[in-house]
């Protein structure tokens, strides 16, 4: 872990250029806006370690399964988030020699990601091979408000020299994936045009058929005044440029304000397109940089009033939880529920792009606290328009009913080729389940179940059936052969965890079925109809529930991971030696598989998950068992274990795996920050601020708050939105104020006590203990 960017409140900042830490910086500094993102990658050329990285929301590839052997069921491919045509560049040569970081003396350099604002701005002096120096400042932004475009003001201040400038704008789509099974390229040419002050570019995928125009202009200024040198034009498979040469001498200032835009064939018809970006492009250049810059402004602005948490006296504390919350809403923003949210965000490529249960065990708390309803239940909408295609992945493994939602997907299909994960990794259709419940149970929409959430609940019901065996010498029932949430466990018997889901899920299930039956008879028909459900079926499932099989160990008091797990030899993670960590570039398999040693929380995210069933006695044993062995090289394991450490008064722990969640990519903790941010586990962190540190929960329809308040912060709020109303929740030492930025009022209960805040009221209460 090297600490090499500075701390503050509302920014991303680096101070000096390392070519070592530029792939981390160009995933930490990335910017999107939830249809489109990229990694900050230089605007002019750069001829050293770099992932160069464009990327366009929904559009992705079905890159063929590369594996030793085949076996039955496995997926034909593994569908990849495509890195897109680079609409960044432009290239700078001072009297023919490129500008190239990579080959000059860079100093001044100074990067920063304005978080408030959203807008990624560069400036440095670089001196090149042949003594010229010069100094440029750059600042981009991939508009909020205009989703289609992208923006950069570039400017070259020669500093030593009289000479020519020569600038070269353009759209480059040869292009490939890092992690292209084949090393094969994606993109086919399907037309371009360049012109004097821009063009545009139309690539098509080899398969699919995503269609995507890239178009671009641009505009340069010698010292406030238009350059009318004459360019020229540059065409070159799947590239357009333009290239102006300008004589400059020491001080003068060249600016370059380059405008693209970026359009797809899944909101146009293929002969839309060029005209569609030509149309988003002028309306663009026309309202010019500096009111793209204003409407950035206030679109985050926005952003930030419904989401922004506020850290009195920890300043790493509070750039961290901010760089989080930017992540998350600039990779996602509900609008089109044909799109979830890929673990890299835009941020790079690792894991395809595609979606995990990362989004329903931890995003959707994020968005149904800090957006209207719709956003949250955009995300649930997409799972439930992919039930048919959950229902075949089911029957590819062999089983006659019931829907197994895949491991990892773009269109509902399993894309995923690894054995231990794709088959056996199971629990992700409970992570479904529960978000459906979660959804139903904060926002009080049950009207969802009847619309969308019981055909999915019964169908994942129908395969958890299946799915056990009954052991009729224990008159118990069984889960063989899966991969629990620490996949540093692989083929194990009845994990507690997935036991325990699959369970939950029936018994959800069965209190939908007798809500609906109860309250919207006439649905609870047509869908029992539809779906041809049976007595027996429900009866099963009760009986499972009663008999369901969970491995424990009485002596110490606490749930066991899977049957043998107290097998190993236990050795807790202090006394590793530092050297063999992380255990995932350190180890083999085999070794891994052996250890007692834990990726991340799977008893323990039951009881997050079902922490109302469960006292804090019962926590605490599985805490005070678990958490010492655990490496957590899973980014999504801090955050769980600081929300149990807050509800168990373990402060430092608390605070250590706050820490470690909130500034995972900042400080580059797991030494793989370069591959893109762990954008999914950022809604981890925020939900170690909010139900961790906050303590909110909602039980029996009502808005519940235990805060207490680290030692290490003076003062923290968080806004939350809750059936119609906004809340700010604001804790000290002293006490607990909730405000209501709204006119709808709000039932709570704080630390047992219950209040109403009217609206646009404020209630406070006392006695806030510093626990955590």
């Amino acid at each position: 872990m090297k600490q090499y960017l500075k701390i503050d409140e509302w920014s991303i900042i680096e101070e000096s250029f390392d070519p070592q830490t530029q792939e981390i910086s160009e995933s930490v500094f990335s910017i999107g806006n939830g249809y489109m993102g990229g990694r900050a990658n230089f605007e002019e050329q750069y001829s050293g370690h770099s992932l160069q990285g464009s990327y366009m929301a929904g559009v992705y590839y079905p890159d063929k399964t590369r594996v030793g052997w085949w076996k039955n069921g496995y997926p034909e491919y593994f569908a990849k988030v495509l890195n897109s045509t680079n609409w960044i560049g432009i290239n700078i040569e001072l009297d023919g020699t490129p500008l190239d970081l990579a080959t000059s003396t860079v100093t001044e350099f100074r990067r920063v990601l304005n978080m408030k604002e959203g807008t990624l701005s560069r400036s440095f002096t670089a001196t090149t091979q042949d003594g010229k120096i010069v100094k440029v400042e750059s600042i981009r932004i991939v508009s909020m408000v205009r989703h289609e475009i992208g923006a950069i003001r570039y400017c070259v201040t020669p500093l030593n020299f009289t000479g020519n400038i020569t600038v070269t704008p353009y759209l480059d789509g040869d292009i490939k994936n890092k992690d292209s099974n084949y090393d094969e390229k994606f993109w086919n040419e399907v037309e371009k045009k360049a012109g004097p002050a821009g063009g545009h570019l139309t690539l098509k995928t080899k398969k699919l058929d995503f269609h995507v125009t890239s178009a671009f202009v641009f505009d340069i200024l010698l010292n406030g005044e238009p350059v009318t040198a004459e360019a020229e034009v540059l065409e070159q498979e799947k590239y357009v440029g333009s290239t102006v040469s300008v004589p400059v001498q020491p001080g003068d200032q060249l600016v370059i304000y380059k405008y693209a835009a970026n359009v797809t064939s899944r909101n146009y018809g293929l002969g839309q397109l060029v005209d569609a970006a030509g149309t988003a492009l002028q309306s663009a250049q026309e309202a010019g940089f500096v009111a793209l810059l204003t409407e950035q402004a206030a679109a985050w602005g926005d952003k930030w009033k419904e989401s922004d948490i506020i850290i009195e006296g920890d300043v790493s504390a509070q750039q961290a939880i901010r760089f989080n919350i930017f992540q998350l809403n600039q990779t996602y923003t509900g609008e089109d529920d044909r799109l979830n949210i890929g673990p890299k965000g835009f941020t790079g490529e690792k894991y395809g792009g595609s979606t995990y249960w990362d989004t329903e065990a931890y995003c959707v708390p994020f968005y149904l606290s800090t957006a209207d309803s719709a956003i949250a239940r955009n995300l649930l909408i997409y799972r439930y328009k992919h039930l048919e295609k959950a229902k075949e992945n089911a029957r590819k493994l062999g089983y006659r009913k019931g829907a197994l939602y895949p491991m990892v997907t773009m269109n509902g299909e399993e894309c995923h080729n690894e054995w231990e994960i794709t088959f056996e990794e199971i629990h992700r259709n409970g992570a479904i389940a529960y978000a459906i419940y979660n959804y139903v149970n904060y926002t009080g929409d049950k009207a969802y179940l009847g619309q969308y959430g019981l055909e999915v609940l019964v169908e994942i019901a129908r395969f958890w059936e299946e799915r056990v065996n009954y052991v009729a010498h224990k008159d118990k029932y069984v889960m063989l052969g899966v991969t629990g949430p620490n996949e540093y466990e692989n083929n194990v018997n009845n994990n507690w965890y997935t036991n325990r889901i699959a369970a939950w899920t029936m018994e959800y299930t069965l209190e939908a079925l007798a809500y609906l039956q109860e309250n919207e008879g006439t649905r609870y028909a047509e869908l029992a109809d539809k779906l041809e459900l049976l007595e027996s079926e429900t009866a099963q499932w009760a009986e499972i529930i009663a008999k369901m099989y969970y491995p424990a160990d009485e002596e110490r008091g606490i749930f066991l991971q899977q049957d043998g797990f107290l097998d190993k030899e236990i050795i807790q993670v202090k006394d590793v030696l530092p050297e063999h960590l992380p255990l995932n570039q350190k180890w083999s398999w085999d070794r891994i598989l052996r250890s007692c040693f834990i990726k991340q929380a799977d008893v323990l995210q039951g009881l997050y998950f079902l922490g109302d069933r469960y006292d804090l006695e019962t926590k605490k044993r599985n805490f005070d068992f678990y958490e010492p062995i655990t490496v957590h090289e899973s980014s999504l394991s801090p955050c769980i274990h600081a929300i149990l450490a807050c509800e168990l008064g373990y402060k430092e722990k608390a605070y250590e795996m706050y820490l470690r969640t909130s500034r995972l990519d900042l400080d580059n903790y797991n030494n793989d920050t370069e591959d893109g941010c762990h954008t999914t586990s950022m809604a981890g962190t925020w939900m170690s601020v909010v139900h961790g540190f906050g303590g909110l929960r909602v039980l029996n329809d009502r808005l519940v708050l235990n805060p207490s308040n680290p030692g290490h912060w003076t003062s923290y709020s968080f806004k939350i939105m809750f059936r119609g109303s906004r809340l700010k929740v604001t804790v000290t030492d002293a006490q607990i104020t909730v405000s209501n930025e709204t006119e709808v009022p709000a039932s709570l209960t704080i630390h047992g006590n219950e209040y109403t805040v009217n609206g646009l009221g404020t209630v406070s209460a006392e006695g806030v203990s510093v626990t955590a």
